[in-house]
């Protein structure tokens, strides 16, 4: 099996290279970002396994990059790092995109622990991109397109972008809030009922009890 590769976006030069040295000696291949710009060329060029992100860059910051690349449809799972530890940060952080979230400063055993443990989920980008979903039912996360008993299912383009976030994040309780900002781009207006349609179209491919509804809260992916 190929090493997992892993993006590092840290613009303090010590810490960036303490980071690729840890990785590396664990038996990760590690790409080091300086900049907002080096880290979305690198984002563009290349496929990453997972993303370590700072949070406060000389030419942006790490929520944005991340924001931005969600709604371009990258789904790669990524880990903020950061000193800000306000609540408000946190849930900055996980509203742009963000799996999971790392205080500065940190022990590197601890980094490695969150790092094996995003891995080793079942990630739909990683290896393969057909995920079963049901039974009979795959979504083909390359293409966006839906394998319902063998034939293909193209989606519009929000249903798609809505399943792969679904799928990504699957088990999690998604805010509207997250899924608006996901589905919708900033000249847009979002939709309550474009949203329980693309909910309602889904389900009729993926079964009714797939998709649970949490009132005035979400949607979950079961």
């Amino acid at each position: 099996m190929s090493k997992a590769t892993i993006l590092v976006l840290e613009d303090d030069a010590d810490l960036g290279e303490l980071l690729m040295e840890y990785l590396e000696a664990q038996g990760y291949s590690a790409d080091l970002a300086m900049t907002y710009e080096a880290a979305e060329v690198m984002l563009f060029e290349r496929r990453f396994d997972l993303l370590l992100l700072d949070v406060n860059l000389p030419d942006g910051n790490g929520f944005e990059l991340l924001r931005s690349a969600r709604k371009e449809g990258l789904s790669t799972p990524a880990i903020f790092l950061s000193t800000r530890g306000m609540l408000e940060d946190l849930e900055r952080g996980y509203q742009s995109g963000g799996d999971d979230y790392l205080r500065k400063p940190f022990a590197m055993k601890e980094l490695g622990l969150r790092v094996e443990s995003m891995l080793r989920r079942n990630y739909f980008h990683a290896h393969t991109p057909l995920i079963e979903l049901s039974p009979g039912v795959a979504f083909d996360s390359v293409g966006g397109a839906l394998h319902v008993n063998g034939a293909i299912k193209a989606l519009p383009q929000k249903e798609s972008r809505l399943l792969k976030l679904l799928v990504q994040r699957r088990g999690e309780l998604l805010s509207h809030e997250v899924i608006f900002d996901h589905l919708y781009d900033f000249d847009e207006t979002p939709s309550e009922g474009a949203l329980r349609t693309y909910i309602k179209n889904l389900r009729a491919y993926l079964g009714k009890d797939t998709i649970v509804s949490y009132k005035r809260l979400g949607y979950q992916l079961r």
